[in-house]
Parts: C-alpha cells; structure tokens; sequence
C-alpha cells in the first residue's frame, strides 16, 4: 500500500512539474502569441487540482491541512475576475490583430472621401468658370449693343438739333417779315390819317393795300408751306428713325435669342466635350493597362518559348549524340558480326560449333581484349581480338589474331 501511494505521489509529481513547466512556457511566449496569459490560469487551476487530488487521499475532513486548504481557496469573485480578465485578453488579442486593418480600410475610406470631394469641386469650379465666361460673353455683347444704339441716338440727336435751328431760324424770320409788314402798314395808316387833299390829274396809281395784302398772303402761304414741308420732313425722317430703330431692336432681340441658343449650344457641346474626354481618358487607362498586361503576358510567353526553344535544342543535341552513337553501335555490332563470321570461318566451318560456342569471358579496358578458348577433342583454338580505343570510344583497329595448336593424337 505504501509503494502504491508513493508510486502514486511520484507520478503526480512528475505531472505537476510538467504542468509547472509548461505554464512557465506559454507565460514567457505570451508575449508572441498572446496566449500565455489566457492558457496559464488554466494551467493553473489544473496544477491546482491535480495537488489537491493527489492531497485528498492523505488529507481528513477534519485535519488542519484541510482548514488551510479551504481558507486558500479562492473565492468565487477571484475566479469570476480571472474569468474576465481571460475574455478581455482574448478581445484585446483580436484588437491587436485587427486594429492595424481597421485603421487601414479607415485610413483608405477617408482618402477616397477626400479624392471624391476634390472631384466634386473641381467639377464646381469648373461648372462655375463656364458660366463664367458664359455671362461674359452675354456681357460683351449687351455693351456692344448699346454702344451701337449710343451712336443711333447721337444722329438723332444731330438731326434733331439741326431741325431746331431751322426751325428756329424760319421763325425769325417770320417774326422780321411780320415787323417790317406791321410797320409799313404803320407808315400806311398815318399818311392816310391826314387831310391832304391832293387832285391831281393823273391815271389812277397803283393800291397799296391790295399789294400788301397779296404779298402779305403770298409770304404767310410760302411760310406755311415750308412749315409744312419741314414738318412733313421732321415726321418722315422721325418714322424712318423710329421704323430704324423698331428694326434694330428686333433685329437685336432676334440676334440675341440666337446668341442665347448658340451659346446653350455650345455648353451643351462642352459639357458632351468633357464627357467624352472623360470618356477617353478612362478608355486610354484601361488601354494602356491592357497593353501592359499583353505586355507582360508576351514576355513571360517568350521566356517560356525561349525555354522551351533552349529545351528543343538541347533535346535535338542529345538525339543527335544518340543517333551517332547508335550509329557507331550499329557499326560496331556488324564489324564483330563479320568478325564472328570469320572467326566461325576460321575454326573450321562447323556451323554447329559456331552457334553452340560463345565467349566465356570477355574484358575491356584501354585495349578491349576478346578471348574464346575451345576445348575439343581433336584441337585446342585459341582466339584474342585486340581493339584500340581512343579517348572518345570509338574503335579505330581491329585485330584477329588467330592461334591453333593441335594436340597429337596417340
């Protein structure tokens, strides 16, 4: 009983120190994986248990050992607080894995916020300069209008101040005509007013009266003619100014429609203009991207050509050295088949002899040397075959040198 409890404490304790080790372990690499603090507490409580189970065999309910043990247990607060401080470790590993992307997707979300409001007002600014220069435009040509009219009001006015001086001047003279007239009918009157009484015997004169009268009539109708005519001058060249200007202003107000409409026109062009630029620029991007990746595709086919070309090459190399030496090979078999043949001839023409016979041994080195040793009733052959070789194993000579001894019969 004792030596099971001891080989039951030794075992225990090798499990403890185990346990021991390796919350050493993870708590000096939780650093790095972030782990140790989490995994070590529950190393903890099973180092923990396992003391306490291999103590509950000798330990009583009623010993001391049994009232410490109960007074260092932790309470239930101390494990829910270990509990916690493992889940936030865990989190604060995920924070520390996932901080970095997340502030990168902000970092590249705030920058595209950036990039797409610089458009946006690039776009303004650009939507605020043609109107610009729209209203520029407008401008110029409302001020050349009215320098236009400003000339059109100047000979009016012109005219207008010539016809005052003529008017004018008929006036006065007028006013001249009817004071000289008043005046010659004062003389008139007063040198009728006398009593002169003068006979003479003479033809009856002239009336003065009737003259005045007529010229006084002649000059009111000749200035009432060129008052009329003045005035039908002034009405003429009024309605072919006011007809003028009627004109003018139509034709400016026509101009001016058709030069609103144009230059609608032509921001609509603009506008299509900057579409289609757009439109072009993304176009050469997508282009030039493709030309890139045809590009890059294409080297890489060529390297894999040149390779496969470098490959070819090699391979067409080794088969030609194959060929050649098969060809040496073939060469050589038929010269030692002629060499066979003739030493077949030389043994004595026993066909038999020659396909039951073979080469026992055959040994090549910086000579290759065949020897055949028949052994017959009757003779005993003797066959060396002496072939040089040079350094790249072609055969250059061939010898047969051929020795025949017969034994003597008794």
């Amino acid at each position: 009983m004792s030596s099971r409890l001891s080989s039951c404490s030794g075992g225990s304790a090798s499990s403890t120190g185990i346990l021991r080790a390796l919350c050493l372990g993870l708590e000096c690499c939780g650093h790095f994986w972030g782990i140790g603090k989490v995994a070590s507490p529950w190393l903890g409580r099973q180092l923990i248990g396992q003391e306490n189970q291999q103590r509950e065999p000798i330990l009583s309910a009623g010993s001391p050992f049994m009232a410490m043990r109960r007074i260092m247990e932790p309470p239930a607060s101390l494990l829910d607080n270990v509990h916690a401080l493992e889940e936030a470790n865990v989190q604060k590993g995920w924070l520390r894995i996932l901080g970095p992307g997340c502030l990168i997707i902000a970092s590249t979300t705030s920058n595209a916020n950036a990039v797409l409001q610089i458009d946006n007002a690039r776009l303004t600014a650009d939507d605020f300069r043609l109107k610009y220069e729209n209203e520029l435009a407008l401008h110029q040509s409302v001020e050349a209008d009215v320098n236009g009219l400003r000339r059109v009001l100047d000979e009016i006015t012109l005219c207008r101040t010539d016809l005052e001086i003529q008017y004018e001047t008929l006036s006065e003279e007028m006013t001249y005509l009817k004071k000289n007239h008043k005046e010659e009918m004062q003389v008139l009157q007063c040198a009728a007013g006398g009593n002169v009484n003068v006979e003479m015997n003479a033809a009856p004169g002239v009336d003065l009266t009737v003259l005045l009268n007529n010229m006084r009539a002649e000059y009111e109708a000749l200035a009432e003619q060129n008052r009329r005519d003045a005035e039908a001058w002034f009405n003429e060249k009024s309605a072919s100014l006011q007809q003028q200007i009627s004109e003018d202003v139509g034709a400016t107000t026509s101009a001016r429609n058709e030069l609103t409409e144009m230059k609608r026109t032509l921001q609509t062009l603009e506008i299509e203009l900057q579409s289609l630029l757009a439109t072009k620029r993304s176009l050469e991007g997508s282009l030039t991207e493709t030309e890139s990746n045809y590009c890059a595709q294409l080297a890489q086919i060529q390297a894999q050509i040149g390779a496969l070309e470098e490959q070819l090459h090699q391979v067409r190399t080794e088969t030609e050295g194959q060929k050649l030496e098969y060809e040496q090979l073939l060469d050589i078999k038929l010269h030692l088949e002629k060499e066979i043949e003739t030493y077949c001839l030389l043994i004595g023409g026993d066909d038999g002899a020659c396909k039951s016979g073979g080469y026992k041994s055959k040994d090549y080195g910086s000579g290759n040397v065949g020897s055949q040793v028949k052994d017959s009733a009757k003779a005993i052959v003797v066959k060396k075959v002496l072939e040089e070789v040079d350094q790249r194993s072609k055969i250059l000579t061939t010898r047969l040198h051929s020795l025949e001894e017969k034994s003597q019969s008794n």
